[in-house]
Parts: C-alpha cells; structure tokens; sequence
C-alpha cells in the first residue's frame, strides 16, 4: 500500500472515519457472535490481509527484542483491548463505549512518567485530571441505575484503556529492529493465538455467524484494523505526533454521532459533557511542552 505524499490529510481522515464506524460495527456484531469469538476472529482476518501486505514487502522475520513487543502489544493492545471492549458492548451503546475506551491517553501520561521517568507537568496533571472527570461524568448515571452488570462493563472499559496505555508505554521505551508495519501482522496473530483459546474455553464453541455478523467481521477485519493500523503508521510518518493525537480525538465524537443516526444512541447531558472533559484532558495531557511549529514531522 502507498499513499501519495501530497494527500496525508486523506489518509487521516479514512482512519478517522474508519475508526468511527468500527464501534457501531462492533455492536452489531458482538449482538450475534460471543465477543471474545468475535475478536479472534477480526484479528484473524487482519492477519490475513496484513500478511498479504508484509508478503509483497517482503516478510520480516521479529528479531528477540522485537518479539517481546510483538508479544505484549498483541496481548495488551490488541487481544485485550479488543476482548473486554467487546465485553463491554454486549450492555452498553457504542458512542458511549467509544468515548471512554479511547481515554487510553490519560493512563498513558502517569504510566509514562512512572515508569519511562518522563516529566509531569501541571498543565498534563489537570489534563489527567479533567479527562478522568469526564470518565465520572459519563459513567456515573450507570452507576447509579444500572446495577452490577453496567458497572462491570464501565470497568472493563477502563480495563481496555489501561491495557492499551500499557503496550504504548512499553512502545516507547522499545528500540524498533524491524518497521512497526512488518511487525503488525506478528503481533495480530498473536492476538488471534490467544483469543482462540479463551474463546473455546469461556464461550464455548464457535456459533454458526448470521448476515449481520458476517457483514460486521467483513469491514472490522480489514479495513478497521488492517487497513487502520497500516494507515496509522503511515500517518505517523507524515505528522508531527501531538497533531496526530488531536485528529484522532475526532473518532469518538464521530462514532457516537454515527451510532446515534444509525443505532438511535440518545445523547444526554452526562454524556456531552463527559465528551468535552474527556476531550480536553487529553488535548492538555498531550500537548507538546515546545512550540508546535518547532515539531517537525516523524519520518
């Protein structure tokens, strides 16, 4: 794959949207298939699709050090997140879902000055802080209405995020032998190998798949995650990344407004608010401490 280099805004905007639809995609699909199922068989298509790409490139095979990254962002990052958001959406709408599972900046900034020693600031610590005010916000009707069962899927929510904050922690202390794309379908076959078994184990055999299921699986497997993880990487070689970070905010915003026109999501007032504070915090949290216009683009 390639994309013109006078035309990385496209790009951008394809991820979003394919980000965005994935989510309302998702719970149409976790309605018909086990969730767990339901994530090992997306990661399998990638896997698929992003070994064709990696085939055609020439396939790499992870040095040691790489596998260890391989392992822990395909079990964090991918097979995690993906099994208890998928949990999680089996209760609860998808907008409201998409908000809070792309929180994962809030955890990642103490995660990263704990462990990787990078500094703090005030203006990233109220960041934090309003993006977790936003988590309350938006959780807090649940709480209080909707018993065990939507505290569970509030919490395996959160759960996702911290996995994901995890790996992008791990990320970035990690010295790359091999492009991240040459590693990407690794690390979804990891995924995969994993989920498989969980599946078996705690959902049982694989159901025969409806049409919406299939439709479902038919665009998250390759376009809202091979496709996606492939433009993100290439995303990430055209912008600066703080100005990735602030296009990617758009997702949940758009994904909730999707799964309202398409799914009749409502839109209270916790949840708006939840959104902007959500919103803001990690706006504050990833602002980079330097000018932006003295950032130059990651190559």
């Amino acid at each position: 794959m390639s994309v013109p280099r006078s035309r990385p805004g496209l790009l951008l905007i394809l991820l979003i949207f394919a980000w965005a639809v994935a989510w309302p995609a998702i719970k149409i699909g976790v309605s018909g298939v086990p969730p767990i199922w339901y994530a090992c068989l997306r990661y399998g298509i990638a896997t698929v699709c992003l070994f064709g790409v990696a085939a055609r490139q020439g396939l790499v095979w992870p040095s040691a050090p790489d596998r260890r990254l391989v392992a822990v962002s395909g079990s964090l990052q991918m097979a995690a997140y993906s099994a208890l958001t998928g949990l999680a959406l089996t209760r609860l709408p998808p907008g409201r879902a998409s908000v809070l599972a792309f929180s994962t900046p809030l955890w990642v900034v103490p995660l990263a000055a704990w462990r990787l020693g990078e500094r703090l600031s005030l203006r990233a610590g109220i960041g934090v802080a309003l993006g977790l005010g936003g988590v309350l916000a938006i959780a807090a009707p649940a709480l209080r209405t909707d018993g065990a069962g939507g505290r569970l899927a509030y919490a395996l929510l959160v759960a996702a995020s911290a996995a994901w904050a995890i790996s992008i922690v791990w990320v970035r202390a990690h010295r790359f032998g091999a492009p991240a794309l040459a590693l990407a379908p690794w690390q979804t076959l990891v995924a995969a190998a994993l989920l498989g078994p969980l599946a078996w184990m705690v959902e049982g055999r694989l159901p025969p798949i409806g049409w919406p299921g299939v439709a479902s699986l038919a665009y998250v497997g390759p376009v809202a995650t091979a496709f996606a993880y492939w433009a993100v990487v290439e995303a990430g070689r055209r912008y600066p990344a703080g100005t990735l970070a602030m296009a990617l905010l758009a997702t949940p915003a758009l994904g909730l407004t999707i799964s309202a026109l398409t799914l009749g999501e409502s839109v209270d007032a916790p949840l708006f608010v939840g959104l902007v504070l959500v919103g803001a915090g990690i706006r504050l949290a990833t602002m980079p401490a330097v000018p932006a216009d003295s950032v130059s683009p990651v190559e």
